[in-house]
């Protein structure tokens, strides 16, 4: 959009509602209202409001709702947060205040939000299976501790073995008392193995297909 806006926008993106300030163009308020996090409200809310310059601040919901809000032709700024002193310094900090200063600050220089560039939808689902992979090895890792701690408790200890085998080499090694509390937790050691192999593979074909590595000169 160019830089003939005549309304600017301010929005502090909340996680079940999200509060708004419009300014004109000199700079006064001539709008403040409050609508749900959501995709209707804001297509419902922004396609009566004139193509304008909207600020929101990285988060999130920023992603989905800086492109439903440029496909309803706004230009939208999403501002680095952690950037934004002016915001974080605030004594003052409340959604109404915040949702103005990124009016004002859209309103003087985009550049003073220090914007940022959300990755494409598909790089983001990529990098979904990455980061789901990775909350599944933490998980099993907290288990396997557990089991060893429990077992240990008792005087006992369990052999030392990969990760991917715990599941099948220790069961033998531990406190018959102990086994109706383990036996369980086992079994989710075991089905989250198969599911980190799954991510492995889903990995491996997105670097092959997707992202194969390139010779260097």
């Amino acid at each position: 959009m160019s830089n003939n806006s005549t309304v600017f926008i301010g929005i502090d993106l909340g996680d079940k509602f999200s509060y708004i300030v419009i300014l004109n163009k000199d700079g006064e308020v001539i709008e403040e209202s409050r609508i749900p996090t959501t995709k209707t409200a804001f297509t419902t809310k922004f396609k009566r409001v004139p193509s304008s310059r909207i600020a929101m601040e990285v988060g999130t919901h920023s992603r989905w709702a800086s492109q439903t809000l440029k496909d309803l032709g706004h230009e939208v700024i999403v501002a680095d947060a952690r950037k934004l002193r002016l915001i974080y310094d605030n004594p003052r900090k409340e959604d109404r205040v915040d949702a103005e200063y990124l009016a004002r600050l859209a309103r003087l220089d985009p550049k003073l939000l220090s914007p940022i560039f959300h990755r494409s939808q598909e790089a983001q689902a990529h990098l979904a299976v990455i980061r789901s992979r990775d909350i599944l090895v933490r998980t099993r890792t907290l288990l396997i501790n557990h089991v060893r701690s429990m077992v240990k408790s008792t005087g006992a200890r369990l052999p030392s073995c990969s990760t991917t085998s715990f599941h099948k080499q220790v069961p033998e090694f531990i406190p018959q008392d102990l086994l109706p509390a383990l036996s369980p937790v086992l079994d989710h050691i075991a089905t989250l193995t198969q599911q980190i192999f799954a991510y492995d593979y889903q990995i491996e074909k997105l670097c092959r297909d997707i992202f194969p590595a390139r010779s260097l000169p």
